[in-house]
Parts: C-alpha cells; sequence; structure tokens
C-alpha cells in the first residue's frame, strides 16, 4: 500500500501512538489514488501537498528541530484499501491524516479519524457530507455546494433544472446540492443517475434531451469524461439548452472540442485564476502550469504544518483541531477559512469559459457568496 516514504517509519508503540512522540519526526500520512481512476488528480494533490510542504516550511520540511515525515499511501479510489492504509499508519503512531481524492473514501476515513483521534485533511473529495462530520475532520478543498452556488447565476429566469451525474458519492452529493441551492430558490430538480462504470452514455444523453430542461448540471470526473461529452454533444443536449459544469483539469479541455464554447463553466480553480505568492511558489515548484488538484494539495500541507506547530513536542490532536478552527490563510486560490462551527472551508470561487484550448476567468464569487449553510457538528 505505500508507495513512498520520505523517511524511513518506524512502528510507535501503544503510548507514542496515544500521547505523541516528543522527540522523533512528526509524522503525516497521505492516503489518495496514486492509481484508479482518479489517480491523475491523486498526482495533482500530492505534487500541490509537497509544494505547499516547502512554502509553509520556508523549504526545511521542519517544524523547529523535527522533521515532517511523510508517508504516501495508494488507496487506488477504493474506500476499503482506504481504511486499511489509515489503520496501518494509525497503528505506526501516525496522528495526521491527509488525502482521500474520491468522495466515497473520505466518507469511510473521516469516522475512522475520529473514533482514533487522530486529525484528518481531507483533499479533493467534494462530498458535503464532511463538513461538520465530526471535530477531527477537515477539509482542503471545495465541497459540491459551493460548487452548485457558482452555477447558479447561469440559470437566469428557468425553472427546470436536470442533474446529469454518476450513480456515486460524488454524484449524490451534488444533486442534493443542486436540490438545496437551485431547487430551494423555486426551481424542479431533477436527476439522471448514471452508473459509475458506464462507458456507453448515448441512451443517458438521449434522456437528457428528451426532458427538455432549462439547464443542465453536468458533474461528472475520472477517464470516462470524452465519451460522455461527446454522447451529449451528439445527442444535441449541448445545443438544445444551457449546460453548466465543472471545469476539469487541463488534459480534459481538449475534450470538449468545438462544444466547449458552448458550455458554461464553474471552477474551484485553474492556471491563471490568480496571481499571488502562494501560486507563484506553487507554479515555480510544478514547473510553470498549475492545474485544478494542486492548491487542494497546497492548502493542506499548510493547514496540516500550522496544525503541528500549536500541537506541541507531544502533538496533541486536540490543540490541532484548535487552531484549525477559525484559521484563515492566504493560499494559491486567495484567501480561505476554515469556518469552527462546521469545518467547512470558505473560499474564493471562479466562473470561466474556455476559449480554444484556454480557460479565461469571467467572474470570482466571494468566500462570503459561495458558502455552504453551516452544519451542526456531529460529532
Amino acid at each position: 500500500m505505500t508507495a513512498a516514504t520520505l523517511t524511513a517509519a518506524a512502528c510507535g508503540s501503544p503510548e507514542q501512538a496515544a500521547t505523541g512522540d516528543a522527540t522523533g519526526p512528526l509524522k503525516v500520512g497521505i492516503v489518495y489514488s496514486q492509481t484508479g481512476p482518479l489517480a491523475s488528480y491523486g498526482q495533482q494533490y500530492a505534487d500541490g501537498f509537497k509544494a505547499g510542504l516547502a512554502y509553509a516550511t520556508q523549504n526545511t520540511n521542519k517544524i523547529g528541530d523535527r522533521a515532517i515525515e511523510v508517508t504516501y499511501a495508494d488507496d487506488a479510489g477504493d474506500p476499503a484499501k482506504a481504511v486499511v492504509a489509515a489503520k496501518d499508519l494509525i497503528g505506526k503512531g501516525y496522528r495526521v491524516l491527509g488525502g482521500s481524492t474520491a468522495s466515497g473514501v473520505a466518507a469511510q476515513v473521516a469516522p475512522l479519524a475520529a473514533s482514533n483521534k487522530v486529525l484528518f485533511v481531507s483533499g479533493p473529495a467534494a462530498t458535503d457530507a464532511l463538513t461538520g462530520l465530526n471535530k477531527y475532520t477537515f477539509r482542503s478543498g471545495r465541497q459540491s455546494y459551493q460548487d452548485v452556488q457558482t452555477a447558479k447565476a447561469y440559470l437566469g429566469t428557468g425553472k427546470k433544472v436536470l442533474v446529469f451525474a454518476p450513480d456515486s458519492a460524488f454524484g449524490k452529493s451534488n444533486v442534493a446540492a443542486v436540490q438545496a441551492v437551485i431547487g430551494g430558490a423555486g426551481a424542479t430538480v431533477s436527476n439522471i443517475a448514471v452508473p459509475a462504470t458506464a462507458t456507453d452514455f448515448t441512451p443517458f444523453a438521449r434522456q437528457a434531451k428528451a426532458a427538455a430542461p432549462d439547464l443542465v448540471f453536468v458533474a461528472w470526473a475520472g477517464s470516462t469524461a470524452s465519451a460522455m461529452w461527446q454522447a451529449l454533444d451528439q445527442q444535441g443536449v449541448l445545443a438544445s439548452t444551457t449546460v453548466v459544469t465543472g471545469l476539469d483539469i487541463r488534459a480534459t479541455w481538449p475534450v470538449f472540442g468545438k462544444a466547449g464554447s458552448q458550455l458554461h463553466l464553474l471552477a474551484h480553480y485553474f492556471d491563471g485564476a490568480t496571481d499571488n505568492p502562494a501560486e507563484q511558489a506553487l507554479a515555480k515548484a510544478v514547473g510553470g502550469r498549475t492545474d485544478l488538484f494542486h492548491p487542494d494539495g497546497f492548502a493542506a500541507a499548510q493547514m496540516i504544518v500550522h496544525a503541528l506547530e500549536a500541537g506541541g513536542a507531544k502533538t496533541d490532536v486536540d490543540k490541532m483541531v484548535a487552531a484549525l478552527e477559525g484559521y484563515s490563510f492566504d493560499s494559491v486560490k486567495g484567501k480561505l477559512t476554515v469556518r469552527a462551527e462546521d469545518h467547512a472551508l470558505l473560499q474564493p470561487m471562479f466562473q470561466a469559459k474556455l476559449d480554444g484550448d484556454n480557460a479565461v476567468l469571467t467572474a470570482t464569487v466571494s468566500p462570503e457568496d459561495a458558502a455552504p449553510p453551516a452544519a451542526a457538528m456531529k460529532g
């Protein structure tokens, strides 16, 4: 399971696992999709994390005299594998976990972190269910509600909305968010739940066309996106209604082809959306071109370094949790704030269009305007 370890990890004693080793390295476990359908997202997250760790520690990868020891483990997008990897790391004394490229993975790791009282900073996983799930769970990326809030302006006076999404935790989170945000404003919301393993999208595209909605909200991720967009275009969906979707990683932009100019895009980040010291440091670290999930890893590293600094000699997890609640910091996307009451990560969001093979910023949505409603902390 362990893909790479920066320095050799020794198994901690039960006492060290419970109280933290006050003299050894500070252990951080990153469980993410190194392989599997979201491997490209995971790679960006990991590269962003390494860049953010260097940035937050002034290129030392240390806090004081103690090195930050990072172990990267592959969950392959499988919740069961993620749980095994997380349990292994916790058993070795790791008190801080990060990662979770996929929503289904994060939903399984978060309760495990709570039951073992370790800090968990989830990554690109967008499911709204993580917000307020427990006191030990935070997120370094956006959530589905923020995506939908960014898309809401595209509906205009329309009243009929169709959500086209996979039948998965990610897809269901988007359906729920559209129902809450756009349905709550008076629109009628229906959805087409496409099997996550589908490769032929023609019948589902025909359903979307026949529904004749005023707006189609497409939530899709992974390697089948090209076939999905081709089917929607061939069946006339893109030409017949307003289609809103999230801007995916740069490698997928050519997938849209000529149809890309017909899309209304929401984006939680894309290269050129921001320009600040954190973004400049990230760009330098990744070779000049930043991409969609780099900022999630970068912010995770900043959050974890801040938490470790507050945790003291014995990496007290309760102190780390307290330090992150209400924490505001400047990151790649701009100013980010961890809302104390439910750990939502308030952040700017963006609207964009495709111009050839490039994304162009059309509007910025403030953290306040994109903010999800406060959730009651469950545990």
